[in-house]
């Protein structure tokens, strides 16, 4: 399927994927360098349970997550795994303490995980290297 200029819309997946990739590794290791006690005290100040095990699960997700991203391994079961920390994110923590300015990055990521979710990880991906290989050759109708 080509979009506009004949380009297809798998490249703007894409460029949404390496993105998110990068922002989630960064913060993944910037909560590992920093260590997981204090991301679980932050978790605990804003009432999440179990703040010791989400901290390093969400580190986890974040770095493990980002860099599987980056090569568009998972692309669909990561994106579902970011909307559900995002939706946390976004209106359990956010939106309460700072409103929608607050809140503004958050959401960003939560539409860019649907998307993935929805669409997979666009071209130049290892899923759609995968599935363009594994997929079914089409029935033609008996004239």
């Amino acid at each position: 399927m080509r979009g506009i200029w004949g380009i297809d819309p798998g490249w703007g997946i894409t460029i949404v994927r390496v993105v998110m990739a990068a922002i989630f590794i960064v913060h993944g290791y910037d909560k590992l360098a920093g260590g997981i006690g204090g991301v679980a005290q932050f978790f605990a100040k804003v009432g999440l349970p179990f703040p010791d095990v989400s901290a390093l699960l969400i580190m986890l997700l974040e770095l493990g997550g980002g860099l599987l991203l980056l090569v568009g391994l998972f692309s669909r079961w990561l994106g579902l795994l970011f909307v559900l920390e995002f939706v946390v994110a976004t209106f359990y923590v956010k939106l309460p303490s700072g409103g929608f300015k607050g809140a503004e990055f958050e959401l960003l990521l939560l539409a860019g995980a649907a998307l993935l979710f929805l669409a997979g990880g666009g071209r130049a991906s290892v899923d759609g290297m995968w599935l363009e290989r594994g997929e079914a050759p089409t029935m033609r109708r008996a004239a």
